[in-house]
């Protein structure tokens, strides 16, 4: 069967008929299978990869390269084919690293976005399952509520009280109702209320609907081409560090003309100076930061990855190390979410409290209505001991498993409200109509005038009795229980208000344990300095429990819950001890999501870099205030995800624990190894630069300092790049959210590294000279060597601020033993391979050269190791 070419003006009938389905029942896999073979998967076009000759034409067109073959030209022109040759060996051996490098990082960084898989509910041969979007085909039936995002062109089949919002394929900011009425062919796409299209959300109701288009056959597809050649925009640290680069290129040419001009007054020989001038600027052009930024971001990334977090947008890893307070849910974050109904209050000459598993036969029945209700009222499926959909309602369903009372036709459904904390659904039974509804027992209670029995006449729900019940509610919410109610109602009209005149027919406590790791992630984040912030739609009961087992608060001598602060103090600070006792409260219950919004902008006012957690579609809005958005990868809505700068696959707590701690490794890696850089650019600029302004002889000759450029800068510099996590990162602050990626320490930092390089280098150079009466040629190797030594043991000086001299991050790090290890053996063939040695000028030293060369190198880790 092919697709309707207009769809919303056939009546729903008229649209599964052609489609070939029943709605009832679904496709088979042989019509899945066909219909997959002929439309192809539900796929957008995507992004398309950078080409393997794009990549390397960025390196053939660098400002680096540029200047090497201006020099390989001038080696050409004044004869000098062996040092010319060399500087395109140059050339060609940086632009083989610049590629591998940066190919390595856009390929990780594209596995990276390929990870989120975003699902929906589908129904195939008569049973309900969760499928990947890309699973879709035309015919499938799929059930959507409030939060979800429209995985592809859907009919509406059937609807309660549908939203939703259209604003990116419309532009139409308002959320737009939806029916499942058709509309004349010619209506504009705006306009079409019986059609969900493919990128827009729900944002409110439930929907049944049948797709009719999938992939680039989708209203979004036809104009997804346009997607497709967008490019990637590089994050705020990158481009902070091009900016950065860009800077000391332009100083690094004028230092470069500056020396080649000074040595040209002094009658020095034109093609040294030229080609000099030429290396130094090569030497002090911070090339690789870009691409070892994007590689410590892409591997950092990929760890966070396997910590069940994944980063939606690069910037957050920047922002993840200097969180100060992280916002999280209750459920399933710091619990396992893994529910079971464990007691039941049941209606008797009072509410009385019984076990689940141990009812007694005189209140069986009144379970059986009890259990029934809460599978009525559901929109879960069971499959094997498992279920599809919101882990309380599947909690319900195994509950209920034993009732043999018949589920009667369901006529229409009241979504649940997060502001009414209710849901509702009424069904057709002999003589009218029944309505069952489930809630907040608070909420439930408040709307019932009666109290089932057993009898055929419920008594009166007095104030007495509605206090003993909120008494019961608030016993089984102090043992850390969740609660529900359910009541019911029978009527005569279907379009009842389904909350009116209830009947209350029981409480279901739901026990939901802590997460076994989340003591111990906690811990970290307050050594961290971090403060953690309990905010939860529960009632306060319930939160305190959690948070006292938690050690989130302490237990208080003057009340259950006087640790917890209800969402409303969010509204009305003055009536809760005033603004600064509230952003102070480390426990909220019962909070909305506009008071979600209020707590984050609150302490976002006070310089707090917050991380708030969410899951239903009206969080997104503080998903997207927040400094970092987490949404859960769970439990929580499409939309959320959406809006969420990071999304936990597992829900957990410690998963948010671990990925501040791997914001941090990152960011210090990359400070550490834009410190290094650039201390060895210094040193090297400085060395020349000194040599040439006193009128002395040259310590290092061009193609030596290419040389160095790139044995001692990247190979080190990369390997500090994939540090790894040694614990220190978790005990330090957080980092001031507005402090630059290199403050005025940093900058002296790299002025002292690179002047103690400097001195020991030039000091080498002078000894040779004058003491051991080397020659130029062996002073001028002398030199080459100590400043070559002199970088790589500087690599061991980047360890972090108070971690151990000989036990840190950087001891620790393999890659950079096996840097360390390459850069000796490339420096050592330097001087004994004869061909190379040839083409750099150098000669092996004798013992004492050897001696002074590696005690000069020592002498810049002195100040490091001395360093606390």
């Amino acid at each position: 069967m092919s697709a309707p070419q207009v769809p919303w003006s056939q009546t729903a009938a008229e649209v599964t008929s052609g489609l070939g389905v029943d709605p009832a029942v679904g496709l088979d896999s042989g019509q899945v299978e066909q219909r997959l073979r002929r439309d192809g998967p539900n796929r957008l076009p995507e992004v398309k990869s950078r080409s393997l000759a794009a990549i390397l034409w960025a390196q053939l067109r660098s400002l680096l390269v540029g200047l090497l073959a201006l020099a390989a030209g001038i080696g050409f022109l004044f004869g000098d084919t062996v040092e010319a040759y060399a500087i395109l060996a140059v050339i060609a051996l940086n632009t083989a690293i610049g590629f591998f490098s940066e190919l390595r990082a856009v390929r990780s960084m594209e596995a990276l976005r390929r990870l989120g898989v975003t699902t929906c509910r589908v129904r195939r041969e008569g049973a309900l399952q969760e499928l990947p979007d890309e699973a879709l085909v035309v015919g499938d039936v799929v059930l959507l509520e409030g939060g979800d995002l429209v995985p592809a062109d859907l009919r509406v089949l059937d609807s309660a009280r549908l939203q939703v919002d259209e604003s990116a394929l419309t532009g139409e900011s308002l959320p737009v109702a939806k029916h499942a009425d058709p509309v004349p062919p010619g209506t504009p796409l705006a306009e079409r209320a019986c059609m969900l299209y493919r990128g827009t959300a729900v944002s409110a109701g439930t929907v049944l609907g049948v797709v009719t288009a999938t992939g680039v056959a989708t209203e979004l597809g036809m104009i997804s081409r346009l997607v497709a050649q967008a490019k990637p925009q590089a994050t705020p640290l990158e481009k902070r560090l091009d900016r950065l680069g860009q800077r000391l290129a332009g100083l690094a040419l004028l230092i470069a003309a500056a020396i080649a001009a000074t040595g040209l007054a002094a009658d020095r020989d034109l093609m040294l100076m030229v080609m000099t001038g030429i290396a130094l600027a090569v030497a002090a052009l911070p090339e690789g930061l870009p691409v070892v930024a994007t590689l410590s971001l892409a591997r950092g990334m990929h760890r966070m990855a396997r910590r069940n977090a994944l980063i939606n947008r690069l910037a957050a890893v920047e922002t993840l190390g200097a969180t100060s307070v992280i916002c999280t849910d209750k459920t399933g974050t710091l619990t396992q979410n893994r529910l079971t109904v464990t007691h039941l209050v049941l209606p008797g000459p009072g509410p009385l409290e019984v076990p689940a598993d141990a009812v007694p036969a005189s209140l069986a029945d009144v379970r059986d209505r009890l259990l029934h209700v809460g599978r009525l009222c559901n929109n879960a499926a069971l499959h094997g001991d498992g279920g599809v959909g919101d882990p309380l309602e599947v909690a319900l369903l195994q509950a209920a498993r034993g009732i043999t009372l018949a589920d009667p036709e369901r006529l229409r459904e009241e979504p649940f409200d997060p502001v009414r904390r209710l849901m509702a659904t009424v069904h057709r039974v002999p003589g009218g109509y029944r309505v069952a509804v489930k809630g907040a027992p608070e909420a439930v209670l408040a709307r019932c005038v009666a109290v089932a029995d057993g009898s055929d006449s419920s008594p009166p729900l007095t104030q007495t009795l509605r206090e003993q019940w909120l008494a019961a509610n608030d016993a089984l919410a102090g043992r850390g229980l969740r609660v529900l109610a359910l009541a019911e109602r029978y009527c005569n009209d279907v379009a009842v208000d389904p909350y009116a005149d209830l009947t209350v027919l029981g409480l279901v406590g739901l026990m939901d344990p802590p997460r076994g790791d989340v003591l111990a992630a906690i811990d970290q984040c307050r050594a961290a300095g971090i403060r953690v912030v309990m905010v939860t739609g529960d009632q306060p009961a319930t939160a305190n429990h959690v948070a006292q087992t938690l050690h989130l608060i302490e237990p208080h001598a003057d009340g259950p819950v006087a640790g917890v602060l209800p969402g409303e103090a969010l509204e009305r600070p003055q009536d809760f001890g005033g603004e600064d006792a509230v952003l102070a409260a480390t426990v909220f219950a019962r909070v909305s999501p506009a008071q979600k919004m209020a707590l984050v902008t609150r302490l976002q006012a006070r310089g707090e870099v917050v991380a708030m957690t969410g899951d239903g579609v009206n969080d997104a809005p503080a998903l997207k205030q927040a400094d970092i958005g987490i949404a859960m990868g769970l439990r929580g809505t499409q939309v959320a995800r959406q809006a969420a700068a990071m999304v936990l696959r597992d829900d957990a707590f410690s998963s948010i624990a671990a990925a501040v701690a791997q914001g941090r490794v990152i960011f210090g890696n990359i400070r550490r190894f834009v410190v290094y850089l650039l201390s060895c650019n210094l040193s090297e600029v400085l060395v020349v630069g000194l040599a040439t302004l006193a009128g002395g002889p040259l310590p290092l000759l061009p193609l030596q300092i290419l040389f160095l450029n790139l044995v001692t800068d990247v190979f080190p510099a990369l390997a500090l790049g994939a540090g790894e996590a040694d614990g220190s990162e978790m005990r330090q602050p957080p980092r001031p959210s507005g402090e630059p990626l290199l403050t005025r320490q940093h900058w002296w930092q790299i002025v002292g590294h690179g002047g103690s390089i400097t001195a020991a280098t030039l000091l080498a150079f002078a000894l040779a000279l004058k003491l051991l009466a080397a020659t130029a040629q062996q002073a001028v190797v002398v030199a080459f060597l100590t400043l070559a030594l002199a970088q790589l043991w500087h690599v061991l000086n980047m360890r972090p601020a108070g971690s151990g001299r000989l036990d840190n991050a950087v001891t620790r790090n393999p890659y950079v033993w096996g840097a360390l290890g390459l850069c000796l053996g490339l420096l050592a063939l330097a001087v004994y391979c004869r061909p190379l040695a040839q083409v750099l000028h150098l000669a092996p030293p004798d013992a004492r050269q050897w001696g002074l060369i590696v005690a000069a190198s020592l002498l810049p880790l002195l100040p490091g190791m001395l360093r606390r």
